[in-house]
């Protein structure tokens, strides 16, 4: 058995507390999204005492004294400790010999969001939830809808109605109910709200469950021991609600409460031109806005942001910054990752790199730094979108075909 360490939980921006038995979402007072707190000075000593025996755990829960849960299993599916890759290609490429990729496509589900489901599901069990819900653009969906098999729990859906075919055929085959919302990401998002509050379902949707930063904070805490617990200069993160860079963020200053390691880096929050208001509220100093949300990178299309806030907190403590890229840039940054490094990943996996090129160009980073790429999603996630126009070449089984190709 494993102790967990929660003291309660806290609404970010009005500083109100709440108790950490219970289900609880967003603030009842100003409406805030809440955060988790810990009694670090005992989630520590358990560290260090657990730090010998994770050895053959890898997965989130070899972080278990600095988690909200009792560790569960999914049927033998490793969720996290996923591989950080060096790719001597790409590195040549960019003229950056301190750049990694942490590749969270290996998950089981082919995404990232599968850290905050793991926490999500352990949460509802625990609360006796006979039905877990969410709203999403798709891969906190396919998510749910595949852990949740694994585990037996009954899962409702919610998306778009432009969701990724792909995505959508995940949960489907998973054996989830699938809501296509007609509108966007917002609609089926303030739809899955009103099923939770109607039905009694538990909600697992971004920018509304504080637990989902909990898991997700583990890229952090793997991306650091990885780089043997000396932290990269910076962190590049795509955004669309602003959950994940929120719980990198959070991950980095649970590493430095316990004392494991001592430098933040810098976060940088990546964004779609079309779906950019965290980015325009970094350079405005106004409040977050609402945008389109149209963008090719669909895991980041959130034209208005759940955990804007957290987002930029995250930005603004680290000395970080906040871009967009359009989707011309992030299209062609799919290609480089996949032709140079052999790793595909989805449009919005992919915006990071498209950043960190504007980036070099600016000089916010200098090629000499240390430099992670948070890749979030599988391309298979958008095949469609992924392949932009490249197109195969169609021939008659006869080499004399294959001959005039390669003749040109």
């Amino acid at each position: 058995m494993i102790l967990t360490f929660v003291t309660n939980l806290e609404c970010i921006e009005c500083g109100e507390t709440y108790e950490k038995e219970g289900i609880h979402y967003l603030c009842s007072n100003c409406g805030g999204n809440l955060e988790v707190n810990y009694d670090y000075s005992a989630a520590a000593e358990e560290w260090h005492r657990y730090e010998a025996k994770k050895g053959n755990e890898l997965s989130i829960w070899r972080y278990a004294p600095l988690l909200p849960v009792e560790p569960i299993q999914f049927g033998g599916l490793n969720v996290g400790w996923t591989q950080l890759i060096e790719s001597v290609r790409l590195k040549e490429l960019l003229g950056m010999p301190n750049l990694s990729l942490k590749d969270d496509s290996k998950n089981p589900t082919a995404s990232l969001k599968d850290r905050a489901t793991a926490i999500a599901l352990a949460r509802s069990l625990e609360n006796g939830a006979e039905v877990i819900t969410c709203a999403s653009t798709g891969n906190a969906a396919s998510s749910l809808a595949g852990l949740g098999a694994s585990i037996g729990a009954t899962v409702k859906i919610f998306v778009p109605e432009n969701a990724s075919r792909a995505k959508v055929a995940q949960m489907l085959l998973y054996g989830a109910e699938v809501f296509k919302v007609k509108g966007s990401y917002d609609d089926a998002f303030d739809l899955c709200i009103k099923a939770t509050e109607k039905f009694g379902w538990y909600n697992r949707s971004s920018g509304f469950n504080p637990y989902l930063s909990e898991g997700k904070k583990t890229v952090a805490y793997e991306i650091c021991e990885q780089l043997m617990w000396n932290p990269p200069d910076a962190i590049i993160v795509p955004v669309g609600d602003g959950c994940i860079i929120g719980g990198v963020h959070k991950g980095l200053k649970d590493l430095i409460e316990i004392g494991v390691i001592s430098e933040m880096p810098r976060l940088i929050a990546v964004q779609a031109d079309g779906a950019n208001s965290i980015v325009k509220a970094f350079e405005s100093g106004e409040e977050i806005g609402t945008t389109s949300g149209t963008t090719i990178a669909d895991g980041i299309a959130v034209g208005k942001p759940r955990e804007g806030v957290k987002a930029l907190r995250a930005v603004s403590e680290t000395n970080g910054y906040a871009l967009s890229v359009s989707d011309k840039e992030i299209l062609e940054a799919v290609r480089t990752l996949t032709e140079t490094a052999g790793v595909f990943v989805e449009p919005s996996a992919a915006a990071t790199l498209a950043g960190l090129n504007k980036l070099l160009s600016s000089s916010v980073l200098s090629q000499n730094d240390r430099v992670v790429l948070l890749l979030t999603g599988h391309g298979l996630k958008a095949p469609e979108a992924a392949i932009g126009d490249l197109k195969a070449t169609t021939i008659e089984p006869d080499i004399s075909d294959v001959e005039k190709v390669l003749e040109g």
